[in-house]
């Protein structure tokens, strides 16, 4: 009875501490950003490109904003060089047709063959456009 009792409880207790399941969009929003990671660590133009908007407004930490043509060629060209990008604490709200995700990013970094590091807050708007989920705006800070 009391290892009944135990068992009950600690299974309760386990259940509680895990998240609900994530939604089909909200599935497909994370997929969207993992393989967004993984083309900016490769600098791979085509995955690039596909998977932002065309009105792609993308802010960085310093002030200064991107359109997708600039992001897409700093990347692409080594200017902007991600050796590893490791994100943390995400989460992903999904309302109609747009997305917002937010996340900790932390990235080595060799910029100009300079190595370096990246500690970010990023908020990123993915768009749902023809069926398939692209980045439309990001905008990251400092933490505190």
């Amino acid at each position: 009875m009391i290892k009944r009792f135990l068992f009950t409880t600690a299974t309760f207790l386990i259940l509680s501490f895990i998240s609900p399941a994530q939604s089909k969009n909200e599935n497909k929003v994370a997929d969207a950003v993992e393989h967004l990671r993984k083309a900016m660590i490769d600098g791979n133009k085509t995955d690039l490109e596909y998977l932002v908007s065309d009105k792609l407004s993308y802010g960085h930490s310093g002030g200064y904003v991107d359109d997708k043509k600039e992001f897409v060629e700093k990347l692409s060209s080594g200017k902007s060089d991600f050796v590893t990008i490791d994100l943390s604490e995400q989460t992903i709200r999904v309302s109609g047709k747009t997305a917002i995700v937010r996340h900790k990013l932390n990235a080595t970094t060799k910029d100009g063959g300079k190595p370096g590091e990246v500690h970010l807050l990023v908020l990123l708007v993915w768009q749902k456009q023809h069926g398939h989920w692209k980045l439309l705006a990001r905008q990251a800070v400092k933490p505190a």
